[in-house]
């Protein structure tokens, strides 16, 4: 007997570098203890803190400083982590924004509008 799994149209996550993947979730880890798992979506000013410390963690890296001080983790893998907060919050603010879009389309359709003489042609 063979087995059916319909997953052809989603993404194939076993191509995530598994070795980077798990440096990024070290970092996390580190500020999920540090400060507390979701308080990095509480800060004013994401997109621009997230990448000013993104920017910081590569300049560190591309001068050869491959770990950084305080963490003794990979200043790719913290600047990675920035970007993903950075793409996580844009994503959820598009998906809200798409949200809100078929929110008010959904509002005024004409089936809504009851039958009788036009005022508004």
């Amino acid at each position: 007997m063979t087995g059916i799994k319909y997953d052809g149209n989603k993404p194939d996550m076993y191509l995530l570098p598994p070795l980077a993947t798990l440096e990024v979730g070290k970092v996390l880890t580190y500020g999920a203890i540090k400060y507390s798992p979701d308080n990095w979506r509480r800060l004013d000013k994401l997109q621009e803190r997230y990448t000013s410390a993104a920017l910081r963690h590569l300049l560190a890296d591309m001068a050869g400083e491959e770990e950084d001080e305080e963490t003794d983790l990979s200043h790719i893998a913290h600047a990675i982590c920035c970007l993903m907060f950075k793409l996580e919050d844009k994503l959820i603010a598009k998906s809200e924004e798409e949200r809100l879009r078929e929110s008010k389309r959904n509002e005024h359709r004409e089936s809504d509008i009851p039958a009788g003489p036009r005022y508004f042609r």
